[in-house]
C-alpha cells in the first residue's frame, strides 16, 4: 500500500514541476490569443530561465494560498470547476448552431458509420497497439478523482455524497468526452485542421476552439476578417476557462496527495515536524518542503541547460506509467478488501460481490492492457530508450519506497523495544 500511494504521489509531484511553468503557455494564449513564451526574458534571462522563474513564483505563491486551510482550496476549485461547465455548454450549443444553420451539414462527414465510428482521422492512431495505447489518455480523463478521495473526510454526509459524486462525475466525463468528439466534427474537420502546420497535441483544443469561433461568425454572415476575430476572441475564452480549470486541479494536488502520503501512513515513517497539522488543520511544514522540492526541479531543469531537459524528458517518461501501475494495483486489491469483514467499512458503494468481480476484472485488464501498450509502443517506432525509461521509473519509486519503509520499520521497532523494556 505504502509503495503504490508513494509511486502514485512521486508522479504528482512530477506534474506539479511540468505545471508550475507549463501553465503560463495557457495564460499568455488567454491574454494575446498566441503563446508568445518563447519570448519572454526578465533580467536578461532567456525564455527557459524566465519561465523557470515564474514557475517557482507561482508555486510559493499556490502553496502560501494553499497552507492557509481547505476553505480557500474549494473556493479555488469551484471556480475551476464552474469556468469548465461554462467552456462545454459554449462548445454543446455553438457547435449546434453552427450545425443548424450550415443545413445540418457535418464538418466531418459520415459516409459510413462503422468508419466513423471505428477509424481514426489521426494517421498517429491507426494501428492496432496504437490505439490500444490511447487507453492511457482515456484513463488520464479520470485523473483526479482518486486525488478528491483525500478529501472525503471533509466531505458533508460522506456516506451518501462522495459515491455520488464520484459516480456523477464518471458519467458526465464518460459522455461529455464521447459527445464533445461529435459536436467537434460539427465544425471541425479532424484531417483538415491536424494537418494544419503548427497544429500538435498541446495546441490542438485552443486551434479548435478558435475555428469554433470563426465558423460561427461565418454562418451568421460576418466578413471573414471579423470571422477571424470571433475565433481569437473564443481562443483566448478556452485559455481563460483552462487557467481556471488548472489552479483548481493544482489547489487540490498540493493538498490532496501529499495528505493522503502523510496523514495515511505511520507517523514515526516521517520526521515528526512533517506529520504536525496547523492551527488551519493543515501539513503545512510538509506543504512547504513539498513546494521547496518542486522548486528544486524547476530551477534545476530551467537552469542546468541542455543535458538537465533531457535528464527531466526522462523523469517524465519514468511517471508515465509510474501514474496508472498504482490504479492497477488498488483495483486488484479491491475484492480482498471487501472480503476482509473485520475492516471496519464506513460507507459501501458496491455491496454485490459479482459486480465487484466484473468492475476489478474490468478495470485490470484496461488498465493493465493500456500501461502494457504503452511502454511497448515507443519501442516499436525506434524509441527503445523511451520504453526503457519507462520501465526504469516504477522500478526507481519502488526502491525509494522500500527504502523510506525500511527505515520506519527500523524505528518502529525500535520504539517497540523501548515500550517493552
Amino acid at each position: 500500500a505504502f509503495i503504490t500511494t508513494f509511486m502514485w504521489y512521486a508522479s504528482y509531484i512530477i506534474w506539479m514541476v511540468n505545471m508550475s511553468s507549463g501553465i503560463w503557455v495557457i495564460v499568455s494564449t488567454a491574454i494575446f490569443g498566441n503563446d508568445l513564451t518563447s519570448k519572454l526574458s526578465l533580467f536578461g534571462l532567456n525564455s527557459t530561465q524566465t519561465m523557470g522563474i515564474l514557475g517557482v513564483i507561482l508555486m510559493i505563491a499556490f502553496t502560501f494560498i494553499a497552507s492557509k486551510g481547505l476553505n480557500k482550496i474549494t473556493k479555488i476549485t469551484s471556480l475551476g470547476g464552474i469556468a469548465v461547465t461554462l467552456l462545454n455548454l459554449v462548445l454543446l450549443f455553438g457547435a449546434l448552431i453552427v450545425f443548424a444553420l450550415n443545413g445540418f451539414h457535418l464538418a466531418q462527414p459520415m459516409e459510413s458509420i462503422g468508419t466513423a465510428f471505428t477509424v481514426s482521422p489521426n494517421p498517429n492512431y491507426l494501428n492496432s497497439i496504437s490505439i490500444v495505447s490511447f487507453m492511457v489518455f482515456a484513463i488520464f480523463a479520470y485523473g483526479g478523482l482518486e486525488a478528491v478521495g483525500g478529501l472525503v473526510d471533509q466531505t458533508e454526509n460522506p456516506e451518501k455524497t462522495f459515491p455520488k459524486g464520484v459516480t456523477i462525475a464518471a458519467i458526465v466525463i464518460t459522455i461529455g468526452y464521447a459527445l464533445g468528439i461529435y459536436l467537434v466534427g460539427m465544425f471541425n474537420n479532424w484531417g483538415f485542421v491536424a494537418n494544419r502546420p503548427g497544429v500538435n497535441i498541446a495546441n490542438f483544443s485552443y486551434v479548435t476552439m478558435e475555428n469554433l469561433g470563426y465558423q460561427l461568425g461565418l454562418v451568421f454572415g460576418a466578413q471573414n476578417s471579423t470571422a477571424i476575430f470571433i475565433g481569437k476572441i473564443m481562443s483566448r475564452y478556452m485559455g481563460i476557462s483552462m487557467v481556471l480549470a488548472l489552479m483548481g486541479a493544482f489547489f487540490t494536488l498540493l493538498y490532496s496527495p501529499l495528505k493522503q502520503l502523510i496523514e495515511g501512513t505511520p507517523t514515526e515513517m516521517w520526521p515528526e515536524k512533517l506529520t504536525e497539522l496547523d492551527e488551519d488543520e493543515m501539513p503545512k511544514n510538509a506543504m512547504w518542503l513539498q513546494c521547496l522540492i518542486v522548486v528544486v526541479f524547476i530551477i534545476a531543469v530551467s537552469f542546468g541547460g541542455e543535458g538537465a531537459s533531457k535528464f527531466f524528458m526522462k523523469l517524465t517518461l519514468m511517471t508515465n506509467v509510474a501514474m496508472t501501475i498504482p490504479y492497477l494495483l488498488i483495483a486488484y486489491a479491491f475484492p480482498h478488501f471487501k472480503a476482509k469483514d473485520e475492516i471496519e467499512k464506513p460507507f459501501v458503494i458496491f455491496k454485490s460481490k459479482t459486480i465487484v468481480k466484473i468492475a476489478t476484472f474490468f478495470t485490470v485488464v484496461t488498465v493493465g492492457f493500456a500501461n502494457l501498450t504503452t511502454v511497448i509502443e515507443p519501442a516499436t517506432r525506434g524509441h527503445l530508450s523511451d520504453t526503457i525509461w519507462m520501465i526504469a521509473g516504477p522500478v526507481f519509486f519502488t526502491g525509494l519506497a522500500l527504502i523510506i519503509y525500511r527505515r520506519y520499520e527500523k524505528v518502529h521497532l525500535k520504539h517497540l523495544k523501548e515500550k517493552l523494556v
